[in-house]
């Protein structure tokens, strides 16, 4: 006992004395939150879990079967290309202090993530979780896009666009709504990525397929999914993640992240039953790829949404992304004739421009959400979060189409209708997915 007592007040005695030389060290340690820090290292394997596997399986699975290798290795060279970008500077672009013009990019001051340590704090967590959490989200936006010129791009034109679009488009835009930025001073609501990831995502994905045109036989040709059980299992990975993605943009292990957990599988569940049945209705059967796409329309809806809004928002919103996505993939393959081939716009773009303008609504406190800011109406904040949609969607499609004219010229865009027809697979990467 006597050795027990004189070795805690040993302990005792060093914990002082190395609190006394070291103070700063020991504020750090005090605002460090544990749990906090746990809770976002989780999310973030999460949302990386997202793209790699769960997004590339759910499109690999969606395409023809002689281009699932080439939307396999989009989806990994994406998320390669854009991690070396963020810590050259996308990071700092994103969520540095851009000084004077802090309000539209965040400058170089965190270039190569300068100033980020082991100690280095980001609210309660380590800046580094931090800045590895928003990397996934940098890392998924790009890679949605993909699903709107899958079986027809070169891969080359698609990387160089991909890493220049990350630079010119996404981190300014994250820098806007979540670095404080001038819409986020503005009072527009984005909790996870309504604006950033689905809407800016959405709007590029639609230039895309404008500007790229139809693929060869569309919409004459049928051109079903190559692997349903793959696409399926993609998609419960997608819904999986989604937590951490949604959820993780709390920051913090508290009752904001439990409540957007929530609402996030209200709202995926509500998607795809209310896709189902709009195609049950519609067609007079349910689909496989119905109902996984229901999930997407859902989760992309709520996202904006999720720390923001209760149950009864989550209702409503999920069941609106079902029918409203359903109708505009429907308007926009048959009726419009877009080739869109994955339905990026009609799911994300259109599940983000809806999520983002109904935020306005059920965020009221009387509906169950969390309230506006001090002296914001329901009315305010709408118009609010349209002119964040309008400021977004004009900066992505602007920007999208100058910087395709750019990538055309340099490395083409396109493939040949020979090598389109072989399939990218065996053209641009000499491989097959399947030997039989």
């Amino acid at each position: 006992m006597t050795r027990r007592i004189n070795a805690a007040a040993h302990g005792a005695l060093a914990l002082c004395l190395l609190s006394a030389a070291s103070p700063a060290a020991a504020a750090d340690a005090a605002k460090l939150d544990g749990a906090n820090t746990a809770w976002m290292l989780t999310s973030t394997a999460l949302v990386l879990f997202m793209t790699l596997p769960g997004l590339a399986l759910f499109y690999g699975g969606l395409v023809r079967a002689k281009n699932v290798l080439s939307v396999l290795m989009q989806c990994f060279s994406i998320a390669c290309a854009a991690t070396l970008l963020w810590v050259l500077f996308g990071y700092s672009l994103a969520f540095g202090d851009g000084g004077a013009a802090n309000g539209f990019w965040g400058g170089f001051g965190k270039s190569f993530l300068a100033g980020i340590g082991v100690g280095t704090l980001r609210g309660s967590i380590p800046e580094t979780v931090f800045a590895m959490f928003q990397l996934t989200f940098a890392i998924i936006t790009p890679a949605l896009v993909v699903g709107a010129y899958a079986e027809r791009v070169r891969f080359s034109g698609m990387l160089l666009f991909s890493t220049l679009w990350l630079i010119v488009v996404y981190f300014p835009v994250a820098h806007w709504v979540w670095g404080d930025g001038w819409l986020q001073k503005l009072g527009v609501m984005d909790f996870a990525g309504g604006l950033v990831v689905h809407l800016n995502a959405g709007i590029a994905a639609l230039v895309c397929a404008l500007f790229l045109g139809r693929r060869r036989g569309f919409p004459e040709t049928p051109m079903p999914p190559h692997n349903m059980t793959m696409a399926v299992t993609g998609a419960c990975m997608l819904w999986v993640g989604w937590f951490g993605f949604n959820a993780g943009s709390a920051l913090a292990a508290d009752g904001a992240a439990g409540m957007a957990m929530l609402v996030t599988h209200i709202g995926a569940a509500t998607g795809s039953l209310a896709w189902m049945l709009c195609e049950w209705l519609r067609y007079g059967k349910p689909s496989v790829l119905g109902i996984v796409t229901g999930m997407v329309a859902g989760l992309g809806t709520i996202t904006p949404a999720s720390g923001f809004v209760g149950p009864l928002g989550a209702l409503v919103i999920g069941g609106a992304a079902g029918v409203v996505c359903f109708t505009a993939t429907n308007v926009m393959k048959r009726v419009m004739h877009v080739d869109d081939s994955l339905d990026v716009m009609p799911v994300h773009g259109v599940g983000g421009i809806l999520g983002t303008l109904l935020t306005g609504v059920f965020a009221a406190q009387a509906l169950g959400g969390a309230g506006y800011a001090d002296g914001m109406t329901m009315g305010g904040q709408v118009l609010v979060q349209l002119g964040g949609v309008l400021a977004v969607g004009a900066w992505s499609g602007v920007l999208t189409l100058v910087l395709l004219k750019i990538c055309d010229a340099v490395t083409g865009m396109r493939l040949g209708r020979e090598d389109e027809t072989e399939g990218l697979d065996t053209v641009l990467h000499n491989e097959k997915g399947y030997i039989l």
